[in-house]
């Protein structure tokens, strides 16, 4: 991906970026380019001072199946955009989603913080492979692991 400039950028400083400037997640950002994902979210993600990349969403209604619990789907759709905030630093460019694996461990409830982390295990010329976890407050509740294939541009774009 290349900015306005010219010059090299990734999916972490991409112009289509928004940051809280107030609230729980001030100085966060989050993707504004994604229309399922501004439906389904809000998720958010920061880079802390070592590089690594945490992401979070507050657990809202909107969140929780028939049970009360955060469904498996939002749980996947956030684990989707995580693998995404992950790879940021590598991806240089676009990139789809071509394997989501997802362990659910545990259950969580409306208005409880969820937490992201892991890491880039490969970044090979085609695919990226990540891997991580979501947590509330110390409570494991999934493990994952992602592929993202990355998106070659087609001459002359």
């Amino acid at each position: 991906m290349h900015d306005s400039k010219g010059t090299k950028s990734s999916l972490l400083s991409r112009p289509d970026l928004h940051e809280a400037t107030e609230g729980e997640f001030k100085g966060w950002r989050t993707w504004t380019f994604d229309s399922f994902l501004n439906l389904t979210g809000p998720f958010w993600h920061r880079v802390e001072a070592d590089r690594s990349v945490r992401c979070a969403f507050r657990a809202q209604e909107k969140h929780l199946n028939g049970a009360g619990n955060v469904h498996g789907g939002c749980f996947m759709a956030f684990v989707d955009y995580t693998i995404f905030a992950l790879a940021g630093f590598v991806l240089d460019g676009q990139g789809v989603t071509v394997s989501l694996c997802t362990d659910f461990l545990g259950a969580a409830r409306e208005g409880e913080l969820i937490e992201a982390t892991g890491e880039v295990t490969r970044a090979g010329g085609l695919l990226i492979f990540v891997r991580g976890e979501l947590k509330t407050s110390d409570r494991l509740l999934v493990t994952f692991s992602g592929t993202i294939k990355r998106l070659r541009r087609k001459a002359g774009k």
